[in-house]
């Protein structure tokens, strides 16, 4: 005799037995997928909370011996939780592991736990909350050094031809670019090496569609922002330069570029430029320039290392316009870098919108605070063949954007204390 149940325990039945082979086919445990592991240990030096931490964890800091630490299978966590990462392969000074943190408690010690597997590959997918980029035009020809005909195509690098100048329609909006959640910059590949900027209305990626139609309408306002900032031939923002009589030179006069994109990752990006046979103050230099940004902040990272000379200075400044005033700070070793900002209505808009535009730099590498013509000036002592220093932007129009001057000035002196005291990183393999 076949006997019927109700229909509500058959229901049941099945029911249960979706869950149960549901719970046994579902995805390893992070510990089983990846089993090995070391710690990392992560310590805010401050007294008050931070935000949008970069935590580097050096590539010659990660376990060797024994542990075989895999770059290509791992993930990072914090207690139960997965923090963003990846893994600096190919970035020139700053290799290893990369996250960012989004707060951190007054003189707050993390533990986080980097695990991997031995072998095998893991994709990571993450929002993209920064992006680096270089795109040219292909299936076209230079006439008079105009670049005509062509379609924009995404690179890796470029050795920049030597018929590229300024204006030629070769470069998707005239060289790299880089960008956070907060805001994006580009700099012009060609004899002015200007650094400019895009303000952003969106915490989206947006240099992917900028500039596709081979000229400058992002001049004008989109829905996603626009350019925001005048540069001609002045320093722009972190623009690298040499003062020599009385004038910043920025890198217009070389034997051959070469640029690269190192990073683009989710969390942190970078772009490398080489500069061989710059021209300046009577030397010919080899610089190596490597601008970087992470996911959270608005800060660019110069890194340079110079060959075949000793310059006297690396200097960099920001742009003069008469609606912004200047204000500076030495800094003060181990307490806040220096710094040199203006604040006001001086963008590209009409009428013109508030940003603030600052560099920052170690109060141990400052020659001085000057000026030409164009630009506030920052003049800087390299150290052993290398300098570097930190620059920015923040639009008024940003979301949750700096609104005004006093805003600005507070949130300089936050920055200027935060590089002077990076969160500490110390390896427990």
């Amino acid at each position: 005799m076949i006997r019927k149940y109700p229909s509500w325990l058959t229901l049941l039945a099945g029911l249960f037995l979706l869950l149960h082979f549901g719970c046994t086919s579902s995805k390893p445990s992070a510990s089983a997928e990846f089993p090995e592991s070391f710690t990392v240990q992560v310590t805010n030096p401050l007294k008050r909370q931070r935000g949008n931490v970069l935590v580097l964890i050096k590539e010659t800091d990660l376990p060797k011996q024994g542990a075989g630490f895999n770059r290509n299978a791992f993930i990072v966590t914090d207690g139960a939780t997965e923090v963003p990462s990846q893994y600096n392969a190919k970035d020139t000074f700053n290799k290893g592991i990369g996250l960012v943190l989004d707060n951190m408690k007054a003189g707050e010690t993390r533990q986080l736990t980097v695990r991997f597997n031995k072998t095998g590959t893991n994709k990571h997918t993450y929002t993209k909350r920064t992006q680096a980029e270089l795109s040219k035009k292909v299936g076209g020809k230079f006439e008079n050094r105009k670049y005509i005909g062509g379609t924009f195509q995404n690179i890796d690098s470029l050795r920049v031809p030597d018929e590229v100048t300024d204006h030629s329609f070769f470069l998707r909006y005239e060289g790299p670019g880089w960008e956070s959640d907060k805001v994006a910059y580009r700099f012009y590949l060609d004899w002015r090496n200007g650094v400019d900027v895009f303000g952003k209305k969106t915490n989206n990626m947006v240099l992917q569609q900028v500039g596709l139609d081979g000229y400058d309408s992002y001049h004008n306002a989109q829905p996603w922002g626009m350019d925001i900032l005048k540069v001609g031939k002045a320093l722009g923002v972190g623009s690298l330069a040499i003062f020599e009589n009385g004038k910043a030179v920025r890198v217009e006069k070389t034997d051959s570029t070469y640029s690269k994109i190192t990073q683009n990752g989710d969390v942190y990006s970078s772009i490398l430029t080489d500069y061989y046979g710059w021209q300046v103050a009577g030397q010919k230099l080899n610089v190596h320039s490597q601008l970087s940004i992470h996911g959270g902040t608005r800060l660019t990272h110069h890194q340079l290392r110079i060959e075949n000379g000793q310059p006297q200075n690396i200097s960099t400044g920001v742009i003069k316009d008469k609606a912004a005033k200047l204000v500076s700070s030495r800094g003060e070793a181990g307490k806040s870098y220096g710094y040199i900002a203006t604040y006001g209505a001086q963008t590209l808009n009409t009428p013109p919108d508030n940003v603030g535009i600052a560099v920052f730099f170690k109060p141990q590498d400052l020659i001085s605070i000057t000026e030409d013509p164009l630009n506030h000036v920052v003049q800087l002592k390299p150290s052993n063949g290398q300098a570097e220093y930190y620059f920015l932007a923040a639009w008024e129009l940003e979301p949750n954007g700096i609104k005004t001057e006093k805003q600005f000035h507070q949130y300089l002196t936050q920055v200027a204390e935060d590089l002077a005291n990076p969160v500490l990183v110390k390896v427990r393999k």
